[in-house]
């Protein structure tokens, strides 16, 4: 099952899921995910491809959880056509299983700062809102931000089920969806989603018993008359390129340039998604040469 995203509206709620295992896992191998780092950054990948459903083509956003737990930020860029990318600053933390027997996200994202959305919207500044952490785990965090800065009430539920393939940890179900009543809706439609709720499994056992989009959606909302909309296909995918590093390589200063030209070599990794751009002396000889020459023709 390829991973995807479904919209889709009910008897006044609009909902949107997805299925994202195998985009997290591009996210644990690019990163060499340990499983608190792989679940954290695959619930937080997940949540900003939802919030992203609803932007218009050609926006983004940047979803960033920032405890202060071991794993430092939590960082994820998604858009509404189906891309995400995400890192983690400590990857390779571990920790005890909490309470519940279950990998501690909270522990390792901390609840002692903010979730922050910042929207990408052609403006000449994007829009940033943010609230403080609820418990670390994602989903609950996602839901107060979306109470507390954009005034939607909303249930959001995220899940990412880890395992192994042979002997290399492996994401073997993901998925999210956002649940949102529309402005209209009655209380005993209200009342119909809270037990729904709780009574669903988690998405990542769902999505590991083979339910995709449509029936995570139709166990979320069952016993309401669903109307399913657009369907998305997902992917992780970083724009980062060798000429976007040379484009930063152009802004250095002067000083900073000379010295990478006279060490001969230089390395760039994407923190995104770990991919490294080689640059030789005479490459960034030729950068330094054409940084020199801008300057002297913005001088006049």
């Amino acid at each position: 099952m390829k991973d995807h995203l479904v919209k889709a509206t009910a008897e006044g709620v609009r909902i949107y899921a997805a299925v994202t295992t195998d985009l997290v896992n591009e996210a644990i191998r690019r990163h060499d995910c340990h499983a608190v780092a792989a679940a954290a950054l695959g619930r937080t990948m997940t949540g900003a491809l939802l919030l992203a459903a609803n932007l218009k083509n050609q926006e983004a956003l940047t979803v960033t959880l920032d405890g202060h737990g071991p794993l430092g930020r939590v960082t994820a860029d998604a858009t509404p056509e189906g891309f995400v990318r995400g890192y983690v600053g400590n990857p390779h933390v571990d920790l005890p299983q909490n309470a519940q027997g279950k990998i501690d996200v909270g522990g390792g994202v901390g609840t002692d700062g903010t979730v922050t959305v910042t929207r990408f919207t052609g403006l000449r500044n994007p829009v940033t809102g943010s609230a403080p952490l609820t418990d670390g785990e994602i989903a609950d965090d996602l839901t107060k931000y979306l109470y507390v800065s954009e005034q939607t009430p909303s249930s959001v539920g995220l899940g990412v089920l880890i395992g192994h393939a042979g002997d290399q940890l492996a994401c073997i179900g993901a998925g999210g969806f956002i649940l949102q009543p529309l402005p209209d809706v009655s209380d005993e439609v209200l009342d119909r989603l809270e037990a729904n709720l709780r009574a669903v499994k988690s998405v990542s056992r769902m999505v590991d018993e083979g339910y995709d989009a449509k029936g995570i959606i139709a166990a979320v909302l069952k016993g309401f008359d669903i109307h399913y909309l657009t369907q998305t296909e997902l992917a992780f995918r970083c724009h980062c390129s060798k000429q976007r590093v040379s484009e930063i390589l152009l802004s250095l200063g002067e000083k900073d340039l000379k010295s990478l030209v006279e060490d001969g070599h230089a390395e760039a990794c994407c923190p995104f998604c770990g991919e490294r751009y080689q640059f030789t002396g005479e490459e960034l000889q030729a950068i330094y040469d054409h940084a020199m020459a801008d300057r002297r023709d913005a001088q006049g």
